[in-house]
């Protein structure tokens, strides 16, 4: 084991946007091993919760919470990294907006932050940041699909979120790519002493931490819209057959690359398996058999790209002592337990 770029149980970690939906999960599952966290909230007035949470969960003195108000402000995160052992970087920015001159710059911005918040303090061992699926590719349903590689970039998403005409999907799939690839060019130029390491989530769906608080963020308010019977024919058809992940397993990818010594500069790809929209109706009907669900859909097809790192995840996945992937059944289940109420 290098010393130089282990964690000890005790270290503090630095989990940025602590209040989301990932980044809470990050930070919980860093407790659960023996480490302390520090997040960062735009607000902690608004988030006192999360600490009343966690210090009921772990104890006292086990999480502390840190204000960052705007996370593309320089040195934005130099304050909050003083004294940690590594940074999970999980924040970012999520908007409708399609101008991607309104959100390609601050993603990247937030993400150069971080890094150069590291670089300030020698304390920091290790670096992870949240990246995505939409940094590598685009979902492929009904088409041949094709082999992503751990090097693969969507080049698409990029050259059609700067042309005309570009919806906010498109612009969000850019914002994660071109940051990542920041990330690299950074790490590249400046070779800093810490190990860097990127995971890259599909759809996360599973347990949200605090319903009352959080709602259902993200990619979780999916399920609860079908559950509800709220979603949309729009919002149906607009859940892109893709691939999805148990959020406490790609959470638990995220401690792997923070604490592993033998893991560094990876880009870990947390595809579990494809579904689709039908697949998590049935699903649905079958831990529920008394509730009354939306018809399937016609016209489905599962998303045919072979994401070929994966297995790699997998197993990082197993050496944590898991036997594997979350399954989409028991991913849902955690989704809908507190909604099923």
């Amino acid at each position: 084991m290098d010393s130089k770029t282990a964690l000890s149980p005790g270290d503090l970690v630095l989990v940025t946007g602590a209040n989301g939906y990932l980044a809470s999960h990050v930070a919980n599952e860093l407790l659960s091993a023996g480490y302390r966290v520090r997040g960062t909230v735009r607000d902690v007035g608004k988030n006192r919760w999360l600490q009343d949470h966690f210090d009921s969960a772990y104890g006292h003195n086990k999480f502390e919470l840190f204000e960052v108000p705007d996370m593309v402000a320089v040195n934005a995160f130099h304050s909050a990294a003083n004294g940690v052992a590594a940074i999970a970087h999980v924040a970012s920015v999520m908007s409708n907006e399609a101008d991607p001159n309104k959100v390609i710059p601050p993603v990247v911005a937030g993400v150069t932050n971080a890094l150069e918040a590291a670089a300030s303090h020698p304390s920091v061992k290790s670096f992870v940041y949240t990246s995505s699926s939409a940094a590598a590719t685009s979902p492929g349903p009904g088409a041949a699909g094709h082999d992503v590689h751990e090097d693969s970039w969507n080049e698409g998403a990029i050259e059609r979120a700067w042309s005309p005409g570009a919806d906010h999907i498109v612009v969000y799939y850019a914002s994660k790519a071109q940051a990542e690839q920041a990330l690299w060019k950074w790490v590249g130029e400046w070779h800093p002493r810490f190990r860097v390491n990127a995971v890259l989530p599909n759809a996360n769906f599973g347990r949200v931490i605090s319903p009352e608080h959080q709602g259902y963020p993200s990619t979780a308010g999916w399920i609860e819209a079908i559950f509800k019977g709220t979603a949309t024919d729009r919002l149906m058809r607009a859940i892109s057959p893709q691939y999805f992940v148990d959020v406490q397993d790609t959470a638990r990818l995220h401690v792997a690359a923070l604490t592993r010594p033998d893991l560094s500069s990876q880009r870990l790809f947390a595809f579990a398996q494809p579904y689709t929209t039908n697949q998590i109706l049935q699903t649905l009907r079958k831990l529920y058999p008394e509730r009354q669900f939306f018809e399937d859909l016609s016209g489905l097809e599962e998303d045919n790209n072979k994401i070929l790192p994966a297995d790699n995840a997998e197993r990082i996945l197993k050496e944590t002592g898991r036997s594997g992937w979350t399954s989409l059944e028991e991913s849902l289940r955690m989704n809908t337990e507190e909604l099923a109420r």
